[in-house]
């Protein structure tokens, strides 16, 4: 017998369904979700930073404390645009949860966001920092520092680049100087005054001195002499033709050209469409053909246990010249630094040693060669590079010469002196041998045509031998293990985790405010993870 099919049985589902008590969104949400991790650190922190930015009376507003629980959950849930934040206030029920139900729209998110927290976000995120130091996260002990690149939100096609402005303002420069020799040799009188040289208000022969105001204030001199001249319009005619070119176009482009100079501020380049951003190489183009370098901005970060400890935003393109800025930031936000500073060999040089031992940190960080110095008995043809390399020459301070793997003897030629970006002060000491012709293993120790040249710096020997004993010994072997999963886990987590690869504001401030929201919604993602 064929027996019955059964008929299937579905929950109940009706809409317009009227409750006598509404539902609470409190109920919706989990204990331990992530939207209640925020809501908590925020109630803890001291906010009167942020409060000072309201004025009193007027129409009421948004509370602040409202504003930025919203805006650091929404970079915790990778939301960062203005207009989607207030679209999930409207869908969302976490989000009505923490703003109160209340709507402030994206205008008064943009302002809130670029504007309020200005001069705040170094505060916030202090006081966030604090909150995570008193529930035992954080001990600011161990400080992971690294680098990455972002990059801007502006146009890549439109970068004015430093050599390409120097070599068109030499262009204008010239074009300015044959023309004022045009005017010379027309102007009979001023021949006879001036000579072969170039006037005077222009600063001599030297085309380089030439300035946009010189060579405006020239230019009003030579019209008003045009206007008290005797002579028919005709005999002056290209007098005048010349001047009006350097008026209309020369004047134009000289100022230009200066103005991208101040920008630029020693940088190779910078981006129209964000001036404080520069083109630097992105680690995620590497594989392509030809990689471009696009506009970005050279983020420092330190951790501990994969907190973020602090941060700074730099149009540098090095890691090198930033350390110091970075950690005077962090000094500043903390009241001091972390006792124990570990960093790759991108940090390492003589200046920075200088700044940690001067604030009496413990110095963990690399330089370019510690891996040859601590590795050179592997392979024997890395030993061969590595006792020609100059630090490794023997030195005689009686006679103040260093002697190579050959026995040969390298005397003292001269000091020169360094200032870096930062103002630090360097001397270099040159060594040169004279006895390098018929010396078998010139080969293997120099490509130059004549003698062996080598430049020291005793201190910066002196700071590499301090690092390579911390870095070698059973503390520093730790630290060195730790740091591969510290900051670049740190990294790795908002780039890929939290998708934010492309700054969405514009300028330094702004993006500084940026990646301070991104760091305090990182924390708070870690911790919710905790």
């Amino acid at each position: 017998m064929r027996r019955k099919q059964a008929r299937p049985v579905f929950k109940p589902y009706v809409m317009n369904q009227v409750a006598l008590l509404p539902p609470s969104y409190d109920e919706m949400i989990p204990a331990n979700h992530l939207v209640r991790i925020v809501d908590e650190a925020v109630e803890k922190i001291d906010l009167s930073p942020l409060m000072q930015q309201y004025k009193g009376g007027g129409t009421s507003s948004y509370h602040p404390k409202m504003l930025l629980k919203v805006l650091v959950y929404a970079y915790a849930e990778k939301i960062y645009s203005s207009r989607r934040i207030a679209k999930s206030l409207r869908e969302n029920i976490h989000f009505m949860w923490i703003s109160g139900e209340n709507r402030p729209d994206f205008r008064t998110l943009n302002h809130f966001r670029s504007s309020r927290m200005k001069a705040v976000i170094g505060e916030v995120f202090a006081a966030v920092l604090e909150y995570l130091v008193a529930a035992g996260h954080v001990k600011l002990e161990d400080y992971f520092v690294d680098g990455t690149k972002i990059e801007a939100n502006a146009n890549k096609h439109k970068v004015v680049w430093a050599k390409r402005r120097e070599k068109y303002q030499r262009r204008v420069q010239e074009q300015i100087k044959e023309l004022f020799e045009q005017i010379e040799a027309e102007n009979q009188a001023e021949q006879e005054k001036y000579g072969d040289e170039d006037l005077e208000e222009l600063g001599g022969s030297g085309r380089d001195d030439v300035h946009s105001e010189a060579l405006k204030q020239k230019i009003a001199e030579l019209n008003q002499r045009l206007r008290e001249q005797i002579q028919p319009k005709k005999a002056t005619q290209p007098v005048r033709k010349a001047l009006k070119k350097l008026e209309s176009d020369c004047l134009v482009r000289l100022k230009k050209y200066e103005e991208q100079e101040e920008i630029l501020a020693r940088r190779n380049s910078y981006a129209k469409t964000d001036p404080d951003a520069s083109c630097m190489r992105m680690k995620e183009d590497r594989g392509a053909e030809k990689p471009w370098p696009k506009p970005a901005y050279n983020v420092q970060m330190g951790t501990e246990g994969q907190f973020i400890v602090g941060y700074s935003v730099h149009g540098r393109v090095g890691d090198t010249a930033c350390l110091i800025p970075h950690l005077e930031g962090v000094r500043q936000q903390l009241g001091g630094l972390p006792r124990r500073i570990v960093a790759d060999a991108g940090y390492g040089s003589e200046e920075n040693y200088a700044y940690l031992q001067q604030h009496g940190l413990e110095n963990f960080v690399k330089y370019n060669t510690f891996y040859q110095d601590t590795h050179h008995y592997r392979k024997p043809e890395v030993l061969r590079k590595h006792q020609f390399r100059a630090e490794n020459f023997g030195y005689d301070p009686q006679t103040d010469e260093f002697i190579c793997p050959a026995n040969q003897r390298l005397h003292f030629v001269a000091t020169t002196r360094y200032v870096t970006d930062n103002g630090y002060q360097t001397d270099r000491r040159y060594y040169a041998c004279d006895h390098c012709d018929a010396c078998p293993l010139k080969s293997q120790c120099t490509k130059a045509k004549g003698g062996r040249r080598i430049k020291i710096s005793f201190r910066l020997l002196e700071y590499r031998r301090q690092a390579r004993a911390n870095l070698t010994s059973q503390e520093g072997q730790r630290l060195r293990s730790e740091r591969s999963t510290e900051v670049e886990t740190v990294f790795g987590c908002i780039k890929h985790n939290m998708e934010f690869r492309r700054f969405h504001l514009r300028g330094l401030d702004k993006v500084n405010i940026e990646w301070g929201l991104i760091s305090i919604a990182h924390n708070m993602r870690k911790l919710a993870a905790r």
